[in-house]
């Protein structure tokens, strides 16, 4: 809030005369039933370190900016409130707009990595990976947004006991290599992991024996294993790529697992070699990582020879660090992932890798039962396949909003509810997948912030011939609260990097949308005077630019109608 830095020094600079100390002074927007436009709690603050009431603080501090450009009054326990015109608002917008207002350059010159939705090879694309593909995308566009370059990789599971698994369910189902389909590996594995368990049960082990046989094949690139690995591959990315596309995201790279096996075996010998790591009685390999705090030590290579995720993934920062030599990489992986990210990343800086690795966590997807409780999303207790959700989706849309909507405009409806859902709460919490909720048109919904952009554009569209006249004495008192809303953006992207907050991106649309809602309502546009026109079309122009770019950073899109 530029617009509060002058008077922040002023105040600082009287607590200091006064009192003898230093203290931030912070300010945030008031609620619009609370007189003032920004608060602090600075007299709050001081009460403890000057011994004085906070009522009493903050009267002396005002006392002392009576020549203050802006009204101060006293709220509550000592809160002090300024207010500010709409005028001084509207100069302040003035001074910071641009054709990209919101964005900057804090990171120029930064290079991140941000990986996502990491699928599986020869799985469809489940409802598990939508909150990797959202998020790991919105953390692209924001790092962008605030000057990073961001190479974005899809980073495949395509090795490990999955793959053993696969081709000996595939060479027992006794399906034609030009027939099978994502949803054949997709059962075949199901089938697979039911019958490997039943055998364990049994004190059995000859089909795991084989599962591990196959393994051992494709690291040693067995032509055989190879092609079938190959084609597993194919019929997968064909489903996935179709998947994100729908979903509106896509990454640049898709590096996945098989290509560092090699480096990651060639590492895990170097520093075994080095004292790094340490051979187990059984020939296993573990890498301790006590120093970090982390007393379980981190499984490198199998007994057998045979390379783990921590294997590959070794291999994979290295790879990195090698050859894109990044300052951060994001790795957008849910929270059932944090042990193994703490093990990774502590591992990284033992070998003394040096870059910003960042766990972008989050919580499940939740559902609703039948009996009315709330649990995770299964296969077996409703949606699980991405692609039927998006059906599902559509179908929604179709159903409430009806008219003449194009198919393009259904599916970015249908996305932008899906998405926003996911990004309104905290992202380490769980999400409910509440129909009812995310397709309405009233509420924290995608529908309801989209439509409020489609309402601006309507109106410009409709004014596209208005020929705008001078409105320098307009006062820009009707539209203060949406001023301070679209001040607010800038401060919004600058701090997500940071944590990726990304429910505050949500939040602030919503605000906007709902603020933008009300606007409509008590203040006419279209039938106004000249001036009046003129300005408040002004300021529709720039709302529709920030409410859109709030809403993409996200990767949500605005239809064309609704």
């Amino acid at each position: 809030m530029l617009i509060m830095d002058d008077l922040k020094e002023q105040i600082k600079g009287v607590i200091n005369d006064l009192y003898g100390v230093d203290e931030t002074v912070d300010f945030a927007s008031v609620p619009s039933d609370i007189e003032g436009d920004y608060s602090t709690n600075v007299a709050m603050r001081l009460a403890r370190r000057v011994g004085k009431n906070p009522r009493q603080i903050a009267g002396e501090i005002i006392e002392e900016l009576i020549d203050c450009d802006f009204d101060l009054t006293i709220a509550g326990p000592g809160f002090i409130n300024v207010s500010v015109s709409g005028k001084a608002l509207k100069e302040q917008l003035d001074t910071l707009w641009s054709d990209n207002y919101g964005d900057n350059d804090s990171g120029k010159g930064k290079l991140a990595i941000s990986e996502y939705p990491s699928t599986n090879i020869a799985k469809p694309y489940s409802v598990g990976h939508l909150r990797p593909g959202t998020q790991g995308w919105a953390a692209k566009m924001i790092l962008e947004a605030n000057g990073w370059k961001v190479v974005t990789d899809n980073h495949l599971g395509d090795v490990g006991t999955p793959f053993g698994i696969w081709a000996v369910g595939f060479k027992r189902a006794g399906i034609s290599e030009d027939k099978v389909t994502i949803y054949d590996l997709g059962n075949i594995y199901i089938q697979m992991k039911a019958d490997l368990k039943a055998e364990e049960k049994a004190g059995e082990h000859a089909l795991a024996d084989e599962v591990q046989d196959w393994l051992l094949k494709l690291e040693a690139k067995d032509p055989e294993a190879v092609k079938l690995s190959e084609h597993f591959k194919e019929i997968s990315m064909a489903h996935t790529h179709e998947v994100m596309g729908r979903l509106g995201i896509s990454t640049e790279l898709e590096m996945g697992e098989s290509c560092f096996v090699e480096r990651g075996k060639q590492a895990v010998a170097e520093y075994l070699e080095k004292g790094v790591f340490e051979r187990n009685d059984d020939g296993s390999v573990i890498c301790r990582l006590d120093e970090y705090g982390i007393d379980v030590p981190m499984l490198m290579l199998k007994s057998n020879g045979a390379a783990l995720y921590a294997t590959t993934d070794l291999g994979c920062m290295l790879y990195r660090a090698e050859n894109i030599h990044p300052d951060r990489i994001i790795y957008a992986v849910g929270a059932e992932q944090k042990f193994y990210f703490e093990q990774l990343f502590a591992l990284a800086k033992k070998i003394g890798l040096k870059v910003d690795n960042y766990h972008l966590w989050f919580g499940t997807i939740d559902q609703i039962s039948p009996e009315g409780k709330r649990e995770k999303m299964s296969s077996r207790k409703g949606v699980v396949l991405m692609e039927e959700l998006l059906d599902d989706a559509e179908k929604r849309v179709r159903d409430n909003f009806g008219g003449e909507l194009s198919d393009e405009d259904i599916a970015k409806i249908a996305v932008g509810a899906i998405k926003y859902s996911d990004f309104i709460a905290d992202r380490k919490t769980g999400i409910l997948y509440d129909p009812d909720k995310i397709f309405a048109l009233t509420g924290q919904s995608g529908p309801f912030c989209q439509y409020a952009d489609v309402r601006l554009r309507r109106i410009l569209e409709k004014n596209a011939d208005f020929k705008p006249v001078d409105f320098a004495d307009y006062d820009w008192e009707a539209e203060k609260d949406i001023l301070q809303i679209l001040l607010k953006f800038p401060d919004i992207v600058a701090a997500m990097p940071e944590n990726f907050e990304m429910h505050k991106i949500a939040g602030f649309a919503f605000e906007l949308a709902q603020e933008l809602n009300r606007y409509y309502e008590k203040t006419p546009i279209s039938t106004a005077e000249p001036a009046e026109k003129s300005a408040r079309l002004e300021l529709i122009r720039r709302a529709d630019q920030v409410l859109a770019r709030a809403l993409s950073l996200l990767g949500i899109e605005i239809p064309s109608k609704m």
